[in-house]
C-alpha cells in the first residue's frame, strides 16, 4: 500500500488526480458543502493520517520544524474551503427556493459598535495568538542553522514555504518566467477579477452559481496551481530537488536519470534527422508559431464557441479578451508540466542568445 501511495504521489499522476478531484468538488459543491460530507471526511481522514504518521519517513517530514506550520495551514485551507462551499450551497438553495441569502436576514444584519465590541474581539485574538506562539516556541525548536558558509549549501536548498510554489515552477520554466512574469500576471489577474466579472450579484454574501467565472478562475489558480505546488515542494522534494514519495527515505545518493529536450531539437534532430539551423528564428520557428497560435488565434476561436459567447454576453468584448489572455497564461503552467512529464520537453522556444526561453 505504501509503495502504491508513493507511486501515485509522483506529480505525473498526483497532479491529474488533484485536478480531477478539484473539478468534482466544484461541480458537486452542494454535496461537498454539507455537514455530513465534512464529518464523513473527518472520520475517514483522521485514522488515515494516524496510519501515515506511523511511518518514520512520513513522520520525519511532517515534524520537520519548517514543515509544521505548513501542515497546520493545509488543515486550515481544507476547513475554510469546505466552509465557503457550505455557505455557497446554503445560499444557492435559498435562492432557488425564492428566498434571500442568509446574510440578508434581519438577525444577520445587526450592526454593532466598533468600540467596545470589535476592539475587545481583536484584543482577545491578539492575546490568544501570543499565547499560542509562546507555547509553540517552548515546544518546538527554532529551525535555525549555522551561519552562512559560502563553501557549503544545504541540500535540498529550499525557499520559505510561501515561495516553494515558485521554486517548483522553476522546474518547468525559465527563472524570469517562473520568478517574475507568471507571479506578476497572477497578482494582476487576482486584482482584475472583480473588474472583469462585474456581475453585482454575490456582493456581500456567499454564492457559487451567480459568480461561476470568478470563482472557478480563482479557485483553480489558488488550489491546483499554487497550494498543490507548495505541497509538492515542501513534502515531496528532497535532496537535489528530486521527487520522493511520502513514505520514501530521503537518500542523498538517489540518482534519477532525466534528459530535457527543446522543441526545436525535437523538430530538426529527431523528426527531420538534420542539424540545427544557424538562423535563430528559423531554428525556433515551430515554437514561435505554436505560441502565436496559442496566444492570438485561440482567443477568437474560443469567442466563437458557446463558452466564449456566454462570457462575452456577461463581460463584453474587451473584458473577455483580458480574461481569456490571463486564463491562457495561467493554463500554460499545467500544459508545460504535462509536456515535461510526457515528452521531457524543456522549452517550446529556446533563445538563450536573447535570454528568451518559454
Amino acid at each position: 500500500m505504501k509503495e502504491l501511495i508513493n507511486w501515485l504521489a509522483d506529480p505525473i499522476r498526483s497532479f491529474p488526480i488533484f485536478t480531477v478531484l478539484f473539478i468534482l468538488m466544484m461541480k458537486y459543491y452542494r454535496v461537498v458543502g454539507t455537514k455530513k460530507f465534512a464529518w464523513g471526511f473527518t472520520i475517514i481522514s483522521i485514522p488515515v493520517v494516524l496510519w501515515f504518521a506511523t511511518d518514520p519517513n512520513f513522520w520525519l517530514i511532517i515534524t520537520w520544524p519548517d514543515n509544521i506550520p505548513i501542515s497546520i495551514l493545509i488543515v486550515a485551507i481544507l476547513f475554510f474551503t469546505w466552509f465557503s462551499l457550505y455557505r455557497c450551497a446554503v445560499n444557492d438553495q435559498r435562492l432557488d427556493d425564492g428566498l434571500c441569502p442568509e446574510e440578508a436576514l434581519p438577525e444577520n444584519r445587526e450592526k454593532v459598535w466598533c468600540w467596545p465590541n470589535l476592539v475587545y474581539t481583536e484584543l482577545f485574538a491578539i492575546i490568544a495568538g501570543t499565547i499560542f506562539l509562546i507555547v509553540w516556541a517552548i515546544i518546538f525548536k527554532a529551525p535555525l542553522e549555522e551561519p552562512a558558509n559560502p563553501t557549503w549549501a544545504p541540500n535540498p536548498a529550499k525557499a520559505p514555504w510561501y515561495f516553494l510554489g515558485l521554486q517548483e515552477m522553476l522546474v518547468y520554466f525559465d527563472p524570469w518566467m517562473a520568478g517574475v512574469v507568471l507571479p506578476g500576471l497572477v497578482v494582476v489577474g487576482l486584482i482584475a477579477i472583480p473588474y472583469i466579472d462585474t456581475n453585482p450579484k454575490g456582493n456581500g454574501y456567499f454564492t457559487y452559481k451567480e459568480r461561476p467565472i470568478a470563482i472557478w478562475g480563482f479557485m483553480f489558480g489558488w488550489l491546483v496551481l499554487w497550494i498543490y505546488l507548495i505541497i509538492v515542494g515542501t513534502f515531496l522534494r528532497g535532496p537535489n530537488w528530486t521527487f520522493y514519495g511520502p513514505f520514501e527515505y530521503w537518500d542523498f545518493h538517489k540518482v534519477v536519470s532525466e534528459y530535457n529536450v527543446n522543441l526545436s531539437e525535437f523538430l530538426w534532430v529527431k523528426w527531420l534527422n538534420t542539424s540545427m539551423p544557424s538562423n535563430l528564428i528559423m531554428r525556433e520557428m515551430l515554437g514561435i508559431v505554436l505560441t502565436g497560435l496559442y496566444m492570438f488565434v485561440l482567443p477568437p476561436l474560443i469567442a466563437a464557441s458557446n463558452f466564449g459567447k456566454s462570457i462575452i454576453e456577461k463581460t463584453g468584448q474587451i473584458r473577455y479578451y483580458i480574461y481569456i489572455t490571463l486564463l491562457l497564461v495561467m493554463m500554460s503552467l499545467p500544459i508545460k508540466m504535462v509536456l515535461r512529464w510526457l515528452f521531457s520537453l524543456k522549452y517550446i522556444i529556446a533563445l538563450p542568445e536573447w535570454e528568451l526561453n518559454l
